[in-house]
């Protein structure tokens, strides 16, 4: 049920709604403009033909009066009345005090008069019904009163109905905009969603994963055919490296193994002095191999093409063994190890992998820590994530080398002097996100936390 809220949040999130909720507004205001002028030219229209009418007949009544008097205008009144069959037009003739003389008004109208001399008013009709009524007051030479003025019913209630058509037409465009924005939304969201999960495939190592391209041949699909030409690219230059990368391991690292084999064999019947010199050179040449297979290593599984075995992990059972693994070393560094692993954590991976990654980080610690200190790995588990931390009092990373020393080859100037190649911590990144985890290091004062994070089952 929650789902819902947040999958109608993103969809107005979206530029296309926005786009398109911005196209409605601009024709919901054309069409109020459409609107306004046709309410001027038909409610404004009758409005401006009553008052040309009403300005006529009044001008008419007032010459009347002049050139005949006020018998003669009371007369004219009388007849007008009498041949109006429509029954809408409103005559009062009054005195100076405002008492009706002659007319079908019963009184002088109570509302004041506009600017322009205008008056809007209720009066009453024949059968009883209070009904709208405009009419034009004009003062006499002897100051007398006379108001000529028409029924506006039909107006007013044509102005009524075309104001509520208004209203309801744009509640009806507002309407149809935002549904016509959550429907091109989400049929484009779906697009979206397709294109970001096959990314996200590819990102994880599916490098034959393509985009889908429709039959439309709209904008997203040129954008997915030129994606697919980029990855098919890409794929044959990913195989042309990693088949270089095969004749490399097979046709060096022989040759390493083999140098190596019969320098060690060479060192078993020469002199003393030169079996040193030998010894030492079979111990670089350890760590050239070494130095070799994490390089291969970290680029298969950067580039997705390794084969990783992922299994259900007892990662309490994995940290125990790797910790024995390096207790002797511990010892005679008269060091501390301490494990903290009984909480029952479990997540899903290679079990090679997340062992070369522990060990690494355990013989970090334990290369840098001095001599009586105390190295801590700790085993938890909180918000659906595993977490490994190895805790030492050494000097630990300064907090703006950290996002440097998971680089390839980096190495801090405090540990030139230590044996090593720059490579256990890239490692250990890339395996953490190939388990679609990460590496976060932080202080531990004195000294530092690696903490490995993982997805837990």
């Amino acid at each position: 049920m929650a789902t819902e809220p947040r999958r109608v949040a993103a969809l107005l999130r979206t530029t296309t709604f926005r786009l398109t909720l911005l196209y409605s507004v601009l024709f919901g205001l054309s069409a109020t403009v459409l609107a306004l002028f046709f309410y001027w030219s038909t409610i404004g229209l009758l409005v401006r033909e009553t008052d040309a009418t009403l300005k006529a007949e009044i001008t008419g009544l007032a010459e009347h009066y002049i050139e005949h008097g006020l018998d003669r205008l009371v007369q004219v009144i009388a007849h007008r009345l009498s041949t109006d069959d429509s029954g809408d037009m409103l005559y009062l003739f009054a005195s100076r005090d405002f008492q009706p003389l002659a007319g079908n008004l019963r009184a002088w109208p109570t509302a004041d008069a506009d600017d322009a001399g205008w008056i809007e008013f209720e009066h009453h009709a024949a059968d009883g019904r209070r009904l709208p009524a405009r009419a034009r007051a004009y003062v006499l030479r002897d100051g007398m009163h006379l108001l000529v003025g028409r029924n506006i019913s039909h107006i007013v209630e044509l102005r009524r109905v075309v104001k509520r058509a208004l209203a309801l037409g744009g509640g009806l465009l507002l309407a149809l905009a935002v549904a016509g924005g959550v429907f091109m939304s989400g049929r484009l969201a779906r697009r979206v969603a397709q294109m970001t999960a096959a990314i996200s495939d590819i990102v994880a190592g599916r490098l034959e994963r393509r985009l889908a391209v429709t039959p439309a041949g709209d904008e997203f699909d040129q954008l997915a055919a030129q994606v697919n030409h980029m990855l098919d690219r890409l794929e044959n230059l990913i195989a042309t490296v990693r088949h270089v990368s095969d004749n490399v391991a097979h046709d060096l690292r022989t040759p390493l193994t083999r140098l190596r084999n019969r320098i060690e064999l060479a060192s078993r019947t020469a002199p003393a002095d030169l079996a040193t010199d030998l010894e030492t050179a079979v111990a670089e040449a350890d760590a050239l191999l070494a130095t070799f297979t994490s390089l291969l290593r970290i680029a298969r599984i950067e580039s997705g093409s390794y084969d990783a075995r992922t299994d259900a992990l007892d990662l309490g059972a994995l940290v125990s063994d790797a910790a024995d693994f390096y207790r002797d070393l511990a010892q005679d560094k008269a060091l501390e190890l301490q494990v903290d692993a009984s909480q029952a954590v479990t997540v899903q991976g290679d079990r090679n992998l997340l062992f070369q990654a522990v060990t690494n980080l355990l013989d970090n610690a334990l290369k840098y820590t001095p001599r009586g200190g105390r190295v801590r790995v700790v085993l938890s588990q909180f918000d659906g994530r595993a977490v490994i931390e190895i805790r030492d009092n050494g000097p630990g990373i300064p907090a703006a080398e950290r996002g440097r020393v998971t680089d390839r080859f980096a190495r801090l100037d405090q540990s030139r002097s230590e044996p090593g190649s720059g490579l256990g911590l890239s490692l250990v990144k890339a395996i953490a996100e190939l388990h679609r985890g990460e590496l976060v290091f932080s202080d531990n004062r004195p000294g530092l936390v690696a903490a490995l994070h993982l997805p837990a089952i």
